[in-house]
């Protein structure tokens, strides 16, 4: 039987209810706090227990150093602006062995990537939209060729 199997048969085993404690109580010692997230999800059990199979699946997967794997989330969670996210990744890229510069330089990145995006998604926007732009045709306005 594999890990993964074995892992199933330990939920199986002990239950969800039993199993979502568990792991919460984990999440608490590792990081320091539980995430509203995951406090939430262990309202309904199986939630938390197949989102945290899956990130923990796709997290051992990996061949990033985990220091990196917190570093991207932190950059993910403030490029999407959720400011949970970013701090929970935050602490856990520290306790993992990230530096004050490497956080202030993700953060950087992510702000790059993230203005990038909104700057691209305006002008495809502004691009398709101005081309058809009828209220201003309909007013004799010229609309300069894109």
């Amino acid at each position: 039987m594999s890990e993964f199997e074995d892992l199933l048969k330990g939920i199986v085993e002990q239950g969800a209810e039993e199993t979502s404690h568990e792991w919460l109580d984990d999440v608490e010692q590792e990081y320091g706090r539980t995430p509203l997230i995951f406090k939430r999800m262990s309202e309904r059990p199986e939630v938390l227990i197949s989102h945290l199979l899956y990130k923990g699946t796709v997290t051992q997967m990996s061949g990033l150093d985990p220091k990196y794997v917190e570093l991207i989330s932190m950059a993910v969670g403030a490029a999407l602006r959720c400011q949970h996210c970013t701090g929970y990744h935050m602490q856990a890229a520290m306790k993992k062995g990230a530096t004050r510069e490497e956080i202030l330089e993700v953060i950087l990145l992510a702000g790059l990537i993230s203005n990038s995006s909104v700057l691209a998604n305006a002008y495809r926007i502004i691009d398709e939209k101005l081309q058809a732009c009828v209220p201003c045709v309909n007013e004799g306005m010229d609309v300069p060729p894109a």
